[in-house]
């Protein structure tokens, strides 16, 4: 079977573009667009400018983007919640893209924060972030992060296990003033998104059954130096609609109400996982609608119930930072290859890949590019962006059409790689990580640092250069 007949040489979805050098709305920072000349300005700053002063690879962020998007996805819940007499709280979830500047960034656009390792609650405490606004999470906290987090008096800690509430209970044991903790509830809701992004299905490593939870509720509440303030649920990722979280916030109410004859349960924590789009075929639903529709099926399912709507709860992470996000590459070697029955692809090398965006090789990612430094005349060609790796599933982008004339030396971007490429990069083949910038208003700052080889080496006790500050 020839390969053009065993898998489409492009996918269904992805359309030959009218002109191969346009930007799709909602795919791009709203601060992207072409200078006079062509090349490609985020937040007022040439893409050509930033390759030459920090070299590429290069995370771009515009500051403006997620400013934007955290405030009006606070006003969009607080919004919702108020129509119904309560009122939400928005943790961004740090997981998605974190550093200092980000953390003073959400802070002060009023977002709280949540984190799930040691080194994130690091940064977000060196980014000022108030302990009281922090939520922890994560199936596997160690009783030294448990001991930090009650230390600091961390807002809230989103139990996983009856093994973590036992030793929670020894790490609270004498403690003037009880611990808040929420217990993830997995409600039974696959999201319809990559099986590895859904959460809520019970065969996984997160959170409780519903019987699971009721018996936690109970253990809970037996142990002096823990206060159960609610309920945690979290159906996924990349999520475009609102249906699935809607029932899923019907079954948590469920359990609420059940609950809520052991005692009070002033908060509900429904996640987060809004999608965004990574091509211009993805149509994700509007903060608005999404606010809207769920707190109406928290309201309308407390109401049949009986029961007061709680303080609610939410936790976006990709949806504010992933449009904000441009990765800058320089391309290497172009070399068209014949797929067969008259089907052809041009391979686009770049030098980054899957050491800066995993997403990809993980999950079959899609994502666009288009070239940065210059517009084309010449037709759209199919393409088939990939890395300098060594592995022949380091794909960048599967399947995307670009000028005919891309060739070596040009700069291309990759939007929306502001969630989960820098935080899940990697060392692989011995590559340093790239540098994040940030841009806004015209100018450009590094807020990471990028990695050297020599810093690679440091690391290495067989380098010479590390044996050196060894006595």
């Amino acid at each position: 079977m020839s390969a053009s007949s065993s898998r489409p040489a492009a996918p269904a979805w992805l359309e030959v573009p009218a002109d191969p050098n346009d930007l799709a709305p909602g795919v791009w920072p709203a601060s992207a667009g072409r200078s006079a000349a062509g090349g490609l300005e985020i937040g007022g700053v040439l893409a050509t400018d930033l390759a030459a002063r920090f070299g590429t690879p290069l995370y771009v962020l515009d500051e403006d983007e997620v400013r934007t998007r955290a405030r009006r996805t606070l006003a969009a819940f607080r919004a919702a919640a108020e129509r119904h007499g309560t009122t939400a709280r928005v943790y961004y979830a740090g997981k998605a893209f974190l550093s200092t500047e980000v953390v003073r960034w959400i802070d002060e656009e009023g977002l709280a924060l949540d984190v799930c390792s040691p080194g994130e609650l690091a940064v977000a405490l060196a980014g000022g972030a108030d302990p009281t606004r922090l939520g922890f999470h994560g199936n596997n906290k160690s009783t030294a992060e448990l001991r930090r987090a009650v230390e600091i008096g961390l807002g809230s800690i989103i139990v996983d296990s009856f093994d973590e509430i036992a030793r929670l209970g020894e790490v609270t044991s004498g403690l003037a003033s009880p611990q808040t903790v929420l217990i993830r509830v997995n409600t039974g809701i696959h999201a319809e998104t990559h099986d590895f992004l859904a959460t809520a299905h019970e065969d996984q490593k997160f959170g409780f059954s519903p019987d699971a939870a009721r018996l936690a509720a109970a253990r809970i509440r037996d142990v002096p130096g823990l206060r159960l303030a609610g309920l945690h649920c979290h159906i996924g990722s990349q999520i475009f609609g609102a249906d699935g979280f809607a029932a899923s916030a019907e079954r948590l109410v469920t359990l609420h109400a059940e609950l809520l004859q052991g005692g009070d349960l002033p908060v509900m924590n429904l996640g987060g996982g809004f999608g965004i789009a990574y091509t211009r075929a993805d149509s994700p639903s509007g903060i608005e609608e999404l606010a809207d529709r769920i707190v109406d099926a928290v309201a309308h399912s407390c109401a049949a119930h009986g029961v007061a709507i709680p303080q609610l709860a939410f936790e976006p992470g990709r949806s504010i930072v992933g449009a904000a996000g441009v990765t800058l590459y320089t391309v290497g070697t172009v070399k068209p290859v014949d797929l067969g029955d008259g089907l052809g692809r041009t391979y686009v090398s770049v030098d980054g890949g899957m050491s800066d965006n995993a997403r990809p090789a993980l999950y079959g990612a899609d994502y666009s590019a288009r070239i940065a430094s210059r517009v084309s005349p010449d037709a759209p060609i199919l393409t088939r962006v990939v890395g300098s790796h060594c592995e022949s599933g380091d794909i960048v982008v599967d399947a995307e059409y670009l000028p005919g004339d891309i060739a070596r030396g040009d700069l291309l971007a990759v939007p929306a790689t502001g969630a989960y490429c820098f935080s899940l990069s990697s060392n692989y083949n011995y590559v340093p990580r790239p540098a994040v910038v940030a841009v806004r208003d015209g100018s450009a700052r590094i807020i990471v640092r990028g990695e050297t080889v020599d810093d690679l080496l440091a690391r290495d006790v067989g380098a010479p250069s590390s044996r050196k500050g060894q006595a």
